[in-house]
């Protein structure tokens, strides 16, 4: 006879006594567990969720879930709470009720807890513990323990008749010191080790060895990699005591073993005649669409073998059969568009293709995006609460290969409420036998408050302005005609006056002095500030200078986004990385080409490492930065710093047959292709 399983969460995160510092996490915790335990389609626990409750309370229900069990039950309890030590070092749970002076009669003792499970009938206990020892006493007043306080000390092994049960810990101690009373963390989410382990039997990553089931000693491995990953500083403990293999969860993760195809057809894709081979291609295709996926994994890999070993006729016939068991999901982009904060909205993601390429799992990269897989895609539910603009992926793995979809939007203020109308009485107007209608006055169009701009985007706009105005200043005075213009070199500074004027006006207009005019001002500067021509620009570099760093400013101080780094993407983005990169090589060659023609022009050839290093630099950290719209500005100002200093260092280039400037026109062509390709990433972008 197959006994129950119930689950008991007690979560405690407000306390009557002031000393004990409000838990923002616990109340997450326990919605988050109590969804995924109670989910049909991965554990099937009965779940009773238990917040803020008084001690007895609490105690209540504990005894009640151990005393009621029966044998083949499964029982599994959640403390999410402070952990408290005694002067003589016993454990206690903070309730509601709890007093620090007084917790032998205000709190749970882990005695207690042991005792009810020591007399349980289940022989199947699982105790999940994430509490921390903290709560400081008063303002200035540290609480520290005087020695480890271990919490699986509160549970030793032995003593349970041979009956099965585990303690699994957020951490292998539990010192911490609170000076104060105030929580660093006010954003109500679940805590490291029950977010590790709500993700871990939601996804179905704990399945380590993808069996289809989640078994306790899976799952605290997981725990532990992931608490460590998160926060190094947390180590997870077990105390495992269990005959056999506890399974709490189902999962999705089933490895297919491949089946071996027959020997005739194995010795078909290996003979000698290539038409033979041919139609080993065409059975091995018709397999790979099969409904028995360890058929089409088999299928799969003979194929994959033709086409890397065999000819060229041969392979490609059979990457052309593989490729339709690749992964495809659609859509490639999800864009949620305006989300108001709180609305929750859903999306779908589909697979297609035959069995083999929709046996895949889903992994989200944010926490807030939550991804419920079913048989044909799955559904991804945002929960994110941060204003501004998000994006995250979904990454869908299969037996064939994996996809990659983008997740992208913009979470915006709820709406104001309008307001009521307030109805006076109106005074009853006296009969009349011709009564005209009344004339309504026409309702005005409410006019949007626009957004007023950060000071340091204007300062930054205005700086830019400063050093294209005083280029202009120097550059065209100083010339008596147009030839001078030329000869003096005047003509150089052109593409900076034009490229200074369009990041300051970024700078200005509401669609881009957010990201991509900060962007665009920041790839200019780390460029054009290089020092390498007369004395009279040191005065324009500095403006521009400043103005990034103003930029920048006003970037820090806009809380609807990060900057931050990611994986580069797609085909634009190596192309990036390629143009920049010949860009580079290009102005090495150039200086090598220097000083091979003269020891005087050392320092010429040097402005060249520089700049090409400096141009490298900028790409990679363009096609890294995120969010996508900032690193795409910064790399077309880079493109355009790029195109600036080429036009400079080709002015001081000796006119000799010697030096054949090879290499400046592979860094002025690969710096324009760099121009076009940020380009084109911006109309994809605005898609």
């Amino acid at each position: 006879m197959t006994g129950e399983r119930r689950a008991l969460i007690i979560a405690n995160g407000e306390y009557d006594n002031p000393g004990l510092s409000a838990l923002r996490s616990p109340a997450a915790d326990a919605e988050a567990l109590a969804e995924v335990l109670a989910d049909r389609a991965i554990s099937e626990f009965d779940v009773q969720v238990v917040r803020d409750e008084t001690a007895h309370v609490i105690a209540g229900r504990v005894e009640d879930l151990f005393a009621d069990s029966a044998p083949d039950d499964v029982l599994l309890v959640h403390f999410s709470c402070h952990g408290l030590k005694s002067e003589s070092g016993e454990l206690f749970f903070a309730a509601r009720n709890t007093r620090p002076e007084r917790l032998a009669s205000s709190a749970v003792p882990a005695d207690f807890v042991q005792r009810c499970m020591r007399m349980s009938r289940s022989r199947s206990i699982v105790l999940l513990l994430d509490c921390c020892y903290g709560g400081a006493f008063g303002q200035g007043v540290a609480v520290r323990a005087t020695g480890e306080a271990n919490v699986l000390d509160a549970f030793p092994v032995g003593g349970f008749g041979g009956r099965g049960r585990a303690v699994i810990t957020a951490s292998n101690s539990i010192e911490y010191a609170f000076e104060g009373d105030q929580l660093a963390d006010d954003h109500a989410r679940p805590s490291v080790f029950t977010s590790a382990l709500v993700d871990g039997l939601r996804t179905g990553e704990a399945d380590r060895d993808e069996d289809g089931w989640v078994a306790l000693g899976e799952l605290y491995d997981y725990l532990f990699d992931s608490v460590r990953e998160r926060n190094p500083n947390q180590t997870p403990s077990r105390d495992i005591e269990m005959q056999g293999e506890l399974y709490l969860a189902r999962s999705r993760r089933r490895r297919i073993k491949p089946s071996p195809v027959p020997a005739d057809l194995r010795a078909a894709s290996e003979d000698q005649n290539m038409f033979t081979r041919l139609g080993a291609v065409t059975e091995l295709q018709r397999r790979l669409t099969s409904e028995n996926l360890s058929v089409a994994i088999g299928a799969h890999e003979v194929l994959t073998t033709m086409a890397q070993t065999d000819i060229r006729h041969i392979a490609e016939a059979a990457d052309l059969a593989r490729r339709d068991a690749r992964v495809r999901a659609e859509p490639e982009v999800v864009r949620f568009g305006e989300v108001v904060r709180g609305s929750r909205p859903v999306a779908r993601i589909r697979l297609e293709g035959p069995p083999i390429a929709r046996a895949c799992r889903f992994a989200s990269s944010h926490t807030w995006l939550r991804v419920t897989e079913d048989d044909d895609g799955a559904e991804i539910l945002l929960e994110q609460t941060e204003l501004g603009a998000f994006e995250a992926r979904v990454t869908v793995t299969g037996p064939t290969g994996d996809v990659v979809v983008r997740v992208e939007g913009q979470v915006v203020r709820e709406p104001a409420p309008e307001p009521r109308p307030v109805h006076t009485p109106a005074p009853t107007p006296e009969p009349s036998r011709n009564p005209d209608p009344p004339v309504l006055p026409k309702p005005e169009p409410a006019v949007p408050a626009r957004p007023r701009p950060d000071p340091f985007a204007v300062a930054a706009g205005l700086l830019a302005f400063a050093a294209a105005v005083y280029l202009v200043v120097i550059a065209f005075p100083l010339s008596s005609s147009v030839e001078d213009f030329f000869e003096d070199g005047g003509w150089t500074v052109v593409p900076l006056v034009l490229f200074a004027i369009g990041a300051g006006i970024a700078m200005f207009l509401p669609k881009t002095r957010r990201m991509a005019g900060p962007g665009a001002l920041c790839g200019l500067t780390l460029l054009s500030a290089i020092p390498s021509g007369p004395v009279l620009l040191v005065l324009a570099d500095g403006c521009l200078v400043a103005a990034a760093v103003c930029a920048l400013v006003s970037v820090r101080r806009d809380r609807s986004f990060r900057l931050g780094l990611g994986k580069p993407r797609g085909a634009l983005a190596v192309t990036a990385l390629a143009s920049g990169t010949c860009g580079a090589l290009g102005l090495v060659v150039q200086a090598i080409e220097l000083f091979g023609y003269s020891g005087t022009r050392a320092d010429e050839g040097a402005v060249y490492l520089v700049v090409s290093v400096t141009l490298l630099a900028g790409t990679l950290l363009g096609v890294f930065l995120r969010p996508a719209a900032f690193g795409i500005a910064f790399l077309g100002g880079v493109a355009g710093g790029g195109i600036v200093m080429v036009c400079m260092l080709f002015y001081a280039m000796p006119s000799s047959s010697s030096v054949t400037g090879a290499g400046w026109g592979i860094a002025l062509s690969m710096v324009l292709v760099l121009a076009i390709v940020t380009g084109l990433a911006v109309r994809k972008e605005n898609g």
